[in-house]
């Protein structure tokens, strides 16, 4: 009886908002999407887009994933496998396995249900996962008759794409285009039906209601395709959502016009050079938005793109490494069938850091910045901040990779604070070789200090590179140094920074740089404050989508 009693209220009371409210705040309220469409200051560090790699045809683990993805048995196509059908059904048609059984199975297939995010008056939403599968397969396989059947490709154009037409929309479907949908849904969504046009339009169909560049959907899709460019995904890093927004920018990338390829391939540069500016052999743990329940993962190798970038350097012609998928098949699958590869420099990033370079990332109005330190053999990683319950950021400890194999957070240095609420956190407390929070420094097991004093431990990690350790329950700081001896490093830093409660508020680099910090900085604040005495711009909601030095030893020079 509650419910219904709650039911009757919150009903009238979203039709209320719907039809009188004001579409940012609707969105605000009952929607996953940006609010403030505020461009944000061009990236001052260039995107790379050089390609000069020859890249294989094919990979030994893009082979053994075809086949063994092209041996799972076909599930009942619902909701719940709104994704796995179509990519399973895909997977059999790139092993040439069982090619009569999945046309049958397509024929015998209908829509089960509409696109864009599911809610009360779109209770059969999320199609669109099917469909930005069932795109790629239509694409991939039309001109290959002894593959996809004409027939089955007859009923995949006519049937299970069952968007076309006119009117781009990006809002949530009956929301009267109040409620602005989830990028993810608005990319696989108008996407698929921006691609089926252009699939009737290629093969003949000529109505005017087919035609991208007079119906709107062109022009709708390259100014999401701009949104994203010049304001960064609202959506970043999300976990599970970043694999399905990249799906549906592999098949625009791929199949879309000159234009769209190109406006596409700009977004999916912009991705793959964050994760590579942030990211070390692999490992990766920035802050992310959407969902809390992921807030738990303490795996440095699980996120999506990761999947992605495993899978296409596994068409690398020289660089060996490990690229065992750890979960995540089917966005691999996706990544190993289409053309898209990344830059050179995105390419080596992620495996050399030298000279080294300090890097924030915008992410505008209401977000989290990434800020990553990073030098021969290490990366320091912002873990961000909580914006309140509604924000859907989830901020995480500051880390410190290093060239190991580490796998889980554990196995890094790490600090966090206070307390251990991630909605509490300001995690942002990150400069060149240095980072600082307020809490105890994690050290992990197997480390040992070579040096240490009443206020500093020192750790060694290879012949160069020392990590020097400052912790107590309410400030804890990590600065790196190269090819020093420890026992002089722990004095000097005695001596630079004496006050053991000035430490909590500043830091002294022997022969360097002075940073001065609050760690316990509001929630839209850089915890650092000044460097030299220099007051730094703190406003991160307004920092550039990429900003920093490239050689972070002209920021920090000790």
């Amino acid at each position: 009886m509650k419910i219904k009693k709650i039911m009757k209220i919150l009903i009238p009371v979203a039709l209320f908002m719907l039809v009188f409210g004001n579409s940012q705040l609707d969105t605000l309220l009952f929607g996953e999407a940006r609010v403030k469409k505020e461009i944000l200051a061009a990236s001052t560090l260039p995107i790379p887009t050089k390609r000069t790699v020859r890249w294989e045809n094919s990979s030994s683990y893009a082979d053994s994933l075809f086949r063994t993805r092209g041996k799972e048995p076909f599930r009942n196509w619902s909701f719940e496998d709104k994704m796995d059908l179509p990519r399973t059904l895909l997977a059999h048609l790139l092993a040439s396995n069982e090619i009569a059984e999945v046309n049958r199975m397509m024929i015998s297939m209908k829509p089960w249900g509409t696109h864009g995010s599911k809610w009360l008056l779109n209770p059969k939403g999320g199609y669109d996962f099917s469909a930005t599968a069932l795109t790629t397969i239509l694409y991939l396989f039309d001109d290959k008759p002894e593959i996809l059947y004409p027939e089955t490709k007859n009923h995949l154009v006519k049937v299970l794409l069952n968007d076309q037409g006119e009117g781009f929309s990006d809002a949530v479907p009956h929301t009267l285009g109040r409620i602005k949908d989830s990028e993810n849904h608005v990319l696989m969504a108008q996407g698929s039906k921006y691609l089926k046009n252009r699939y009737l339009m290629l093969h003949g169909n000529h109505e005017a209601k087919f035609n991208n560049e007079q119906n709107g959907m062109e022009n709708g899709i390259l100014d999401k395709l701009k949104e994203l460019s010049e304001m960064g995904l609202y959506e970043f890093n999300s976990i599970p959502y970043l694999g399905y927004t990249l799906a549906a920018l592999l098949n625009l990338e791929a199949f879309g016009s000159e234009n769209v390829k190109k406006a596409s391939r700009d977004v999916l540069d912009y991705l793959c050079f964050s994760y590579a500016i942030g990211s070390y052999h692999f490992r990766y743990y920035p802050p992310f938005r959407r969902r809390y329940e992921k807030a738990k993962s303490e795996a440095l190798s699980k996120d999506y793109q990761t999947v992605f970038m495993k899978t296409w350097m596994s068409f690398h012609p020289s660089i060996k490494s490990n690229k065992r998928i750890e979960s995540g098949e089917s966005h691999a699958l996706i990544a190993a069938c289409m053309p898209y590869r990344p830059a050179d420099e995105v390419i080596s990033l992620i495996f050399n850091k030298a000279p080294g370079y300090f890097a924030r990332l915008g992410h505008g109005s209401g977000s989290s910045p990434e800020l990553y330190s990073a030098g021969p053999g290490y990366l320091l990683s912002a873990g961000g901040v909580n914006r309140g319950k509604w924000s859907d950021i989830v901020a995480r400890p500051i880390t410190l990779f290093l060239n190991d194999n580490a796998a889980v957070l554990a196995d890094l240095f790490h600090v966090a604070g206070p307390g251990n609420d991630f909605m509490k956190w300001n995690n942002t407390g990150v400069y060149a070789n240095f980072a600082c929070a307020a809490g105890l420094v994690a050290v992990p097991e197997g480390f040992k200090p070579v040096s240490e004093n009443e206020q500093w431990k020192i750790f060694g990690v290879g012949d160069t590179l020392l990590i020097a350790v400052h912790s107590s329950d309410d400030i804890g700081i990590l600065a790196i140094f190269e090819k020093q001896n420890p026992q002089d490093l722990a004095k000097k830093l005695i001596e630079a920074n004496p006050d053991p409660e000035k430490l909590k508020s500043q830091f002294q680099f022997p022969a360097g740089s002075k940073i001065d910090f609050d760690v316990k900085a509001p929630k839209d604040k850089w915890v650092i404050e000044a460097v030299d005495g220099k007051s730094l711009d703190r406003d991160f909601d307004s920092w550039p989508l990429i900003s920093g030095v490239w050689d972070q030893k002209n920021t920090n020079d000790h």
